[in-house]
């Protein structure tokens, strides 16, 4: 029987080659910046590409990891930028983002997920009736936008079937502008006042289906064709119109970002002192409560309860301590 030496071992050969790869990637210094106004199953349009400002298709590049890339994001393409019917560019790097809107699964979930990126406004919008306003839903999606360092903008719609005073004075001593649409005449009442809230800047509408958002973005923004509809009759609940988020131009000046219809709105993510934040008075007048105090009140030796000695001061606690106790799921003192 012959034995066996080391002639006889068989290397089987490298298919990628024998040479190791590199670390080093291209600086790609050719790139153009661009910001991403919609995102549709691994593609991405990008928009103002170039000094023509072109909107072209991308996909992400490997380099990029597992990042995610968002509607609104500011990034950096190569490739074929023209812009033309069938061609492809690709994402080779993504800028600081200036605010990041998230939401959790859960309030007991701490990992969030990127609603969209460098937004300025967080609209949240309202039905004062068919469905009914969802307080909750509100005071959630307000602690979320605090969070994330943008203002807060309350659209309340069919303002012609319902008082809009209550929720009014619930929200305006938060800082909150708050705006009433409704039919007037077959027509939506309030759109100047609503285009004067939004020039300028770049406004994330969100709210939950069957308010009346994609009505209010088809009016604002004719020709985008966002898809409507009803109120289930039996269950009182909108039914999904929209699928994707997608950025829009407003005429004149000024970007919305149409968002689905939500129903919850986590907020495992968001911390107390976070929320606070927002509001630098109560803040500083916080830090003299004992450490780890819940603010909410009723006996818990919170201080902010001899802060609030004017029916101002009194009004606005209320609401933040509303805005508390949604982030943490207890209801309100």
């Amino acid at each position: 029987m012959r034995r066996f030496d080391e002639s006889d071992a068989r290397i089987r050969p490298n298919p990628r080659g024998s040479r190791p790869r590199s670390k080093r990637r291209p600086e790609h210094t050719d790139a153009l910046d661009g910001w991403v106004v919609a995102v549709d199953r691994g593609r991405y349009l990008i928009h103002g590409v170039g000094e023509d400002d072109v909107e072209v298709t991308a996909v992400q590049a490997r380099e990029l990891g597992k990042r995610a890339i968002v509607v609104g994001d500011r990034v950096r393409v190569v490739g074929d930028v023209s812009g033309d019917p069938g061609t492809l560019a690709r994402i080779v790097g993504r800028k600081k983002r200036t605010s990041v809107l998230r939401r959790s699964a859960d309030d007991s979930d701490p990992t969030e997920r990127v609603v969209v990126a460098n937004a300025t406004q967080l609209g949240i919008v309202a039905s004062l009736a068919e469905p009914e306003p969802n307080r909750r839903l509100i005071d959630r999606c307000l602690v979320a936008a605090f969070d994330a360092g943008m203002e807060g903008l309350l659209v309340l719609t069919k303002t012609d079937l319902e008082d809009p005073s209550p929720l009014r004075e619930a929200y305006e001593p938060l800082g909150v502008a708050v705006v009433d649409t409704g039919l007037k005449k077959g027509e939506i009442g309030g759109l100047p006042a609503l285009r004067e809230a939004l020039s300028g800047g770049t406004t994330v509408l969100i709210g939950s289906s069957g308010v009346g958002k994609s009505t209010l973005v088809n009016a604002l923004v004719p020709g985008s064709d966002r898809a409507t509809g009803g109120v289930n009759e039996v269950t009182g609940r909108g039914r999904h119109t929209s699928s994707s988020a997608v950025a829009l131009r407003l005429p004149g000046a000024g970007w919305i970002i149409d968002t689905p219809g939500v129903r919850t709105f986590g907020l495992g993510h968001v911390k107390t002192e976070h929320l606070l934040a927002a509001f630098p008075d109560v803040a500083e007048a916080a830090t003299a409560c004992a450490r780890g105090c819940p603010h909410l009140g009723d006996g818990d030796g919170c201080l902010l309860d001899a802060w609030a000695d004017t029916a101002e001061r009194r009004s606005r606690l209320e609401s933040i301590r509303r805005l508390l106790a949604s982030r943490i799921g207890a209801e309100p003192l």
